[in-house]
């Protein structure tokens, strides 16, 4: 009878241990916990896959990308914002990523506080919160604005560069 007591026990132990990671994994972005439903990306979305969707996204960035004030997102080339990888990256960027300031610095708070190295898609959702922090701070009407969006910047600058440097 021990042993069968022993697997209930370790079974409840993983299973709250899924949990703990799995609430770990979406506490820096809540938005990606709370897709809306007969969206067509995947339950977990992310851009890059290989090292050919990394090269697209610099060629997606080069070319241009908007950020307009609803939230909405857009690819600047024609041609670039007619794939399918691109939509997926319109997804992650109008849904997932933290728009506002009190979001992004919460986001900040929560790389702070992070130990050990980001999984993919938090590295990859944390670049593009920067691009996106980048954008604001470049179209800010104040220079107090530009001065907490560049705040927000260096912040997310050097939670990536700690991140790089875990890994090496």
């Amino acid at each position: 009878m021990l042993p069968w007591k022993m697997l209930i026990v370790a079974l409840f132990c993983c299973c709250i241990e899924a949990g703990a990671t799995q609430h770990r994994a979406n506490a820096l972005f809540p938005a990606a916990s709370s897709i809306k439903r007969g969206v067509t990306a995947a339950v977990n979305p992310t851009f890059i896959s290989s090292i050919s969707d990394a090269h697209l996204l610099f060629e997606i960035l080069m070319s241009g990308i908007q950020f307009e004030s609803s939230g909405a997102f857009s690819v600047t080339d024609a041609e670039l914002a007619s794939l399918q990888k691109t939509r997926n990256l319109d997804f992650i960027c109008e849904e997932i990523i933290p728009k506002k300031l009190t979001d992004i610095l919460r986001l900040i708070s929560g790389l702070s506080n992070h130990t050990g190295y980001l999984h993919q898609h938090d590295f990859e959702r944390t670049v593009l919160t920067l691009v996106y922090t980048a954008h604001q701070m470049v179209s800010s009407a104040t220079e107090y604005q530009r001065d907490v969006w560049a705040e927000s910047f260096v912040s997310l600058y050097k939670s990536i560069k700690k991140d790089l440097i875990l890994r090496n």
